[in-house]
């Protein structure tokens, strides 16, 4: 009788293993460099602005965006979850670092759409729905995502001082209107 459940657990064992499912764990390397990379990026920041690399309203949607990171490694750094979570946050981590370290080699933009307020406005809204579990974790997700890339487009297009045009500044208006419907709506 032990052989046969020694032997069932070892073929169970053996199948997990062979799919490539691992059970969730906790990741100490993921968590320590997390937390390494986020110091880095809130001095990035920090200096950016201090010299002048950084605008005000860039350094505040960056502070915005690291704050949102921030709280989902908050969630993940004591409990076992999957390795992907880890490695998302890390990719998230990652893009943010690039994109300061992008705008930081450019002069100032000098905006002519003020969406900048806009995109902290919502920012903040996700974050909150984030903490309280407004929202299921794929429309969060989503919603970060989204906003993530308007907030890219939005940088890229001010980027050497340029203002805008009108159709550029109609498709980020478009794209802001259309997030926070669907922000409003669930």
């Amino acid at each position: 009788m032990k052989r046969l459940a020694l032997l069932t657990g070892l073929v169970i064992l053996g199948a997990v293993l062979a799919t490539g499912c691992v059970p969730p764990q906790t990741w100490p390397d993921y968590k320590r460099n997390a937390e390494d990379k986020i110091v880095v990026i809130q001095e990035k920041i920090g200096e950016g602005l201090k010299t002048g690399a950084l605008s005000p309203d860039q350094s505040q949607m960056y502070l915005t965006t690291l704050k949102g990171i921030r709280t989902e490694y908050l969630e993940l750094r004591d409990k076992p979850v999957d390795r992907d979570r880890w490695i998302d946050l890390h990719a998230r981590l990652d893009a943010l670092g690039s994109e300061i370290d992008r705008a930081s080699a450019r002069p100032v933009a000098v905006s002519d759409s003020g969406y900048g307020h806009r995109i902290l406005t919502l920012q903040n809204r996700i974050d909150a729905g984030k903490n309280t579990r407004r929202w299921a974790l794929a429309d969060e997700r989503d919603y970060q995502y989204r906003l993530d890339t308007i907030r890219h487009d939005y940088l890229r297009l001010t980027d050497s001082g340029r203002l805008t045009t009108s159709e550029e500044n109609a498709d980020i208006g478009r794209r802001l209107d259309s997030l926070e419907r669907d922000i409003n709506r669930n």
